[in-house]
This record gives C-alpha cells, sequence and structure tokens, in this order.
C-alpha cells in the first residue's frame, strides 16, 4: 500500500460520525471500550468494530492493562499534524459532542472518586513512611538539578506511584511514560495527569525487570523510591540500560543504607537502603558511569540520588 492508499485509509477511517467522536474523545484522555460505551451509548460489538478501524489507520493506540483495553490518540505517525487538526475541528457547541463532553466529565470524576478512595485508604501508611525521610519538595528540587543539558525527548519512570514525576517534568520533556506493578497506584497517577492538563505524559502496567520497550528508546530514566523492592537491583538496573540510548542518564533516587527493619516486615521492601559500593558495582555492570551523587539527609531515613550515564564506548566494550 503506497503514501496515497495510507492516507486515504486514514480519512475513510475518521469520515464517519462515531469514529470522529471517538477520536474526539480519545483526544481528552485515555479510554477503556466499556467507558466509550458508556459515553457514547453504543453497544460493546459496535464500539469494538470501530476502534478496530481506528486503530488499523493508524489513528488510535491500543494497550491492554489486565482485563482492560485503553485507547489514546496517535502521537506518532504519518498523520498526525493531520489527525490534530482534525479532531480540533470538531464543534464543541454541537449537541452530540456536548453531549459526550458532559458524560465525559461523568467518567472522569468516578475515575477520581475511586482514585482517592485507594488513595485515602492508603494515606495514613504513606505519611509514615514519609515522615521518616527528607520532604518531597527536596528530593524534587535535587532532581531538578541534575536534569540533563541535552534536550529530552523521551522519559521514563520507573514506579511511577502518583506520577508526581511525570507532572514535575512533563514541560521539559516531549514525551513522558511512567510504569508501575499496581493497577490502583497506575489510576490514581491517570486522574492526577488529566487533572493537571498534561497530554505529553501517560502510565502503563510494567514490570522494571522486563521493561515492554525497545532498545535504546529513551534519553532519561528514573526509578524514585522504588529500587529498593527489587529482588535484584542490578537487573533491574541492566534492562533499564538497554532501554537508554547513549549518552542518555539514569538517576536512581532511594534510602541509604539503614536499620529500619519493619520496613521489610510491614511494607515489603526487599532491601534496607543501599550502599554507594554497591550501587557502583551495579552501575557498571549495567555499562553505566557513575557521576557525582547527592545525598539528603532526613530522620532516620537518608535519601540519596545516584546518576549515571550511558557511555556509548563502554557500551560497545561490554557488548562486542
Amino acid at each position: 500500500m503506497n503514501q496515497i492508499d495510507n492516507l486515504l485509509q486514514s480519512l475513510r477511517a475518521a469520515a464517519e460520525k462515531t469514529r470522529l467522536r471517538l477520536l474526539f474523545l480519545c483526544r481528552e484522555g485515555e479510554l477503556s471500550v466499556s467507558e466509550l460505551m458508556q459515553i457514547t451509548g453504543q453497544s460493546q460489538p459496535r464500539i469494538s468494530r470501530h476502534l478496530k478501524v481506528l486503530v488499523d489507520a493508524g489513528l488510535l493506540t491500543r494497550f491492554r492493562e489486565g482485563t482492560h483495553a485503553y485507547y489514546r490518540l496517535s502521537e506518532s505517525g504519518k498523520w498526525t499534524e493531520l489527525l490534530e487538526t482534525l479532531v480540533s475541528s470538531v464543534p464543541f457547541d454541537d449537541d452530540l459532542i456536548s453531549n459526550d463532553v458532559t458524560r465525559l466529565n461523568g467518567v472522569k470524576r468516578n475515575r477520581a472518586s475511586k482514585a482517592l478512595e485507594f488513595f485515602n485508604r492508603n494515606a495514613a501508611q504513606w505519611d509514615a513512611i514519609r515522615a521518616l525521610h527528607i520532604d518531597d519538595s527536596q528530593v524534587e528540587h535535587a532532581f531538578e538539578a541534575l536534569w540533563p543539558q541535552t534536550s529530552v525527548r523521551q522519559f521514563l519512570d520507573i514506579g511511577t506511584g502518583t506520577g508526581r514525576i511525570l507532572e514535575m517534568v512533563a514541560p521539559k520533556v516531549e514525551a513522558g511514560i511512567g510504569i508501575d506493578m499496581s493497577r490502583d497506584m497506575l489510576a490514581v497517577a491517570r486522574v492526577n495527569l488529566e487533572r493537571a492538563g498534561i497530554k505529553n505524559c501517560y502510565v502503563r502496567h510494567g514490570n522494571m525487570n522486563g521493561l515492554a520497550f525497545s532498545d535504546e528508546s529513551f534519553d532519561l530514566i528514573t526509578f524514585h523510591l522504588v529500587l529498593h523492592y527489587a529482588e535484584s537491583p542490578g537487573n533491574a538496573l541492566r534492562e533499564a540500560s538497554r532501554v537508554l540510548r547513549d549518552g542518555g542518564r539514569i538517576v536512581v533516587i532511594d534510602f541509604t543504607t539503614h536499620q529500619e527493619a519493619n520496613l521489610a516486615e510491614e511494607r515489603g521492601h526487599k532491601w534496607l537502603g543501599f550502599a554507594d559500593e554497591e550501587m557502583l558495582t551495579w552501575q557498571e555492570e549495567a555499562g553505566l558511569e557513575r557521576r557525582s551523587a547527592v545525598t539528603l539527609s532526613g530522620s532516620p531515613l537518608k535519601i540519596k540520588l545516584w546518576p549515571a550515564v550511558k557511555s556509548a564506548a563502554k557500551h560497545e566494550r561490554e557488548y562486542s
């Protein structure tokens, strides 16, 4: 199929009332089949059929999360500018679109309510852990000070939690992805990103030991207070290095070694913080060159930021 045929396929896919509505809705955020059914008032087979046409035409991106499939407007491809122009032209004052927007806002409120319920259930234990270390804002300031001088196009936040790091970096990156093992936390992060009006960052269910990304996909990767959950931090760093571009940077933000054994017993921490020597060893094994670390004093827990850069020459020596 040549480029003209591809363009015509995309135009034909969009040139149908329900499909145009779906494109408009998916521009406003990631939505599941059941949510799109609720908004449009159409059946599952009909919605799924329309979604398949749009995905096949490269206008929507589909991804699975557990038993749900989510859809978002495609952000890469030959016709993204045309797609953005087309969807931006949909009139808000049209009765059908206006009703869709009303129901979409209802779906978002329902999401926010469920996320708040989960957050409130767990707020006490999160507050208890925060009380053991330095204020989050100081950690964020320290991370900002380590920001690369070169442009960051693609950013990955491993263990994204509430999505706070994504909110912070959104203005500085072309696109950001946060992964987390907890679907409840992903729901919280989605709500936070939607509430902040952020459309260049999104979240996915994922495991730090098996990242679902191609080699050399990212310019900057963070592990924010998550590496202490890893059975093998070295393996996690090697996997992150695999998806990092040459010259890209990984920043590990985590606790230094401590004696708070209850965090292992009650919170599932696999490691009671990390020593510089073991972090350096794991970084070197992952083909990374360490940069100056930053320690933030807390009581009783200290947080440290361990930055490292993927060296093209070192990578070639170790994997040739």
